[in-house]
């Protein structure tokens, strides 16, 4: 049975910002999940569903930033279902953020009123399109935003786009300690792994210690590590091709 390969993206990111990783995998299956569908954060069984991959299926996946969270959730809590494993400059499980703030509580209901606020003032609509730019500018090396301003403005520019960006940035706090839990138990099986680390641009500031977070969870995981110098945390725009390439070693 051939494999499907599924991209699960990070945070306030579209899909169409994987389509070059798409073109130069032709010869594979690669779904990629829309996180303003589909929240990163979902259990295991919402994430194949949103990529229409049916049980019994062998899947590959490819997660980046809270994405790489997601897809090693669902590697070690069902093994049997996952064939390979490509982290993309992934979260670290260490990243559990600020209790107050988990969902639910008295930071996130406060927060939530705040960002409900300035979408209902329309500061998204006039900011958010803005912002994405800033985003990509300080996230790549390459400065190249393959979305257009429409799309941009529709997904960023939202009334209460900020308040999903929220949600979902409250809910990997949650994430990351489940996988944290995950990872510091016993780890009996875990499939063929491959992380890319970004090292490049803004990133160099910090490499240090973000290299070494990422070599203490290879070496839990067995998996193998590709640093990235070139490439900002967006690898995916500045690398595409050494995550096709990771893809195809594997």
């Amino acid at each position: 049975m051939s494999m499907t390969w599924i991209v699960v993206p990070g945070l306030a990111e579209a899909p169409e910002e994987f389509g070059r990783v798409v073109e130069l995998l032709p010869g594979e299956d690669l779904r990629v999940i829309d996180p303003w569908r589909t929240p990163i954060t979902s259990d295991v069984d919402v994430l194949r569903a949103a990529a229409r991959v049916p049980l019994g299926v062998p899947v590959g996946l490819i997660g980046h930033s809270i994405g790489g969270l997601a897809v090693l959730r669902w590697a070690l809590t069902r093994p049997g279902e996952v064939s390979r494993l490509v982290l993309v400059d992934s979260s670290l499980p260490s990243e559990t953020g600020w209790q107050p703030f988990y969902p639910g509580q008295r930071g996130d209901q406060a927060t939530r009123s705040v960002v409900r606020f300035l979408g209902q003032v329309g500061v998204p609509q006039r900011l958010g399109p803005t912002v994405r730019r800033l985003s990509v500018r300080f996230g790549s090396t390459s400065n190249r935003d393959p979305l257009s301003r429409a799309t941009a403005k529709e997904r960023y520019g939202g009334q209460d786009s900020w308040l999903l960006f929220w949600d979902e940035l409250s809910a990997s706090w949650e994430l990351a300690a489940e996988v944290a839990k995950l990872v510091a138990a016993p780890v009996d099986t875990v499939p063929p792994t491959t992380m890319l680390v970004a090292t490049g641009g803004m990133a160099r500031f910090t490499a240090k210690s973000w290299l070494s977070g990422h070599q203490k969870l290879a070496a839990t995981l067995g998996a193998t590590i590709e640093v990235l110098p070139n490439s900002e945390h967006l690898v995916h725009l500045d690398r595409p091709d050494a995550i096709a390439a990771a893809v195809r070693r594997q």
